[in-house]
């Protein structure tokens, strides 16, 4: 695995070890990100939350086109140690969150941009945006990016769904919170 695009383009990543993670795949996150630049324009100066961070590459890759502070949540042991490694590798302007992506701390600052990339099927992405909407991650201008497989079904409450795009066993889908 490695960063696609910006600064750090073609730096590898480390990968955590077993299979409790699932990573995004390069095709997926260079069609989310194309998906988000032609909405958002540009990643500058943003912060990212990246819940189910994994070994962090969609937060990573949102900080090395500019986004400004990452804050990951992920609380698998091996996740962790690699998303730490990552964020050291890169000198990253990020947190390491070690809580449940379902029970997070209170937001200093909301989020422009939300990851979301739980584990296919098992309907985690609802209580980890209800926690991220409790906690004040979430802003009227902010956009979630949600990764579930292919068949899944997404309605959020409190969100609208802009669009879905299917990639290979995956859907890829873009959200705003309802005005």
């Amino acid at each position: 695995m490695r960063i696609i695009a910006g600064r750090w383009r073609s730096r590898p990543l480390e990968t955590p070890e077993g299979a409790e993670t699932r990573p995004t795949a390069d095709r997926a996150r260079e069609t989310l990100f194309s998906m988000l630049t032609s909405r958002l324009g540009s990643f500058e100066g943003l912060t990212v939350l990246d819940l189910f961070a994994g070994s962090g590459a969609l937060a990573l890759e949102a900080l090395s086109r500019g986004g400004q502070q990452a804050f990951l949540a992920e609380r698998a042991p091996a996740a962790r140690k690699a998303i730490e490694a990552n964020i050291r590798k890169l000198d990253a302007n990020a947190r390491l969150i070690a809580n449940d992506a379902t029970a997070l701390p209170p937001a200093k600052t909301p989020a422009d941009l939300i990851f979301l990339d739980p584990p296919y099927g098992e309907g985690h992405w609802a209580p980890a945006l209800a926690s991220a909407q409790a906690m004040g991650w979430i802003a009227p201008h902010s956009w979630i990016s949600l990764e579930t497989a292919r068949d899944e079904v997404v309605e959020p409450e409190g969100f609208t769904l802009e669009t879905t795009r299917p990639v290979g066993k995956a859907a890829l889908h873009l959200l705003r919170p309802t005005a």
